[in-house]
């Protein structure tokens, strides 16, 4: 499994990441201005930063596994795990501030991760990063877990993200392995990824639009 992979050739992986860079461009230039207006409401409706930080694992190679810093906009309240330790989000999570619920139902809180693919960490459309804190345990309970990420960069969205949204237990991580592999598949060849990448950034749009995120 780990082998194939590899076999991503490289006019596809050149083209993603030139894709990603001036789609993340313009998509910063499109949003910049909703900036200031979400770090208010933010700072309005809770205490706290108005970005939120984290380690999370990125694409796998054969002699290390990237880790790298996502940033979000803020949608929980501050120090929402200092009691509990890392834990998923939930339906109806209380963690989840006023603001941050809209936040995750049009992926606005999402849209700093722009940043992170400028920098390389991050494709506009890939597997979810997972945090280091669950990554062993899921790649030992989950079969083929860890060769999601193999060759292939983590994306703000993705085709387990558009169908299934938030993980909020381990059999939502287990359903979405297969979505990743299948999406991996599509980097095969430059038409099967433009066709399922534009897709699955349309799919995305609409979720945004009709507030469908969780």
């Amino acid at each position: 499994m780990m082998d194939s992979y590899y076999t991503i050739n490289k006019p596809i992986i050149r083209a993603k990441r030139t894709f990603d860079v001036c789609l993340s461009i313009i998509g910063l230039i499109l949003t910049l201005p909703l900036f200031p207006f979400i770090a208010l409401a933010i700072k309005l409706n809770s205490t706290g930063p108005i970005f939120y930080r984290q380690l999370r694992v990125g694409r796998a190679m054969p002699d290390q596994i990237h880790v790298f810093e996502m940033i979000k906009f803020r949608s929980m309240v501050q120090d929402a795990e200092a009691a509990t330790g890392a834990t998923l989000a939930t339906d109806g999570d209380s963690r989840v501030t006023l603001v941050g619920r809209f936040l995750r139902k049009t992926r606005l809180d999402e849209l700093p991760q722009f940043f992170n693919v400028l920098n390389g960490d991050m494709s506009l459309v890939g597997p979810r990063p997972e945090r280091p804190t669950f990554y062993s345990k899921l790649d030992r309970e989950i079969p083929y877990f860890s060769e999601r990420t193999y060759g292939v960069l983590p994306g703000i969205t993705g085709l387990a993200q558009v169908n299934q949204g938030y993980d909020t237990c381990i059999e939502d991580v287990r359903s979405k392995v297969g979505f990743d592999h299948s999406y991996a598949l599509s980097l095969r060849s430059i038409s099967s990824w433009i066709k399922s990448d534009v897709t699955i950034l349309l799919m995305t749009v609409k979720v945004m639009i009709f507030a469908r995120g969780q």
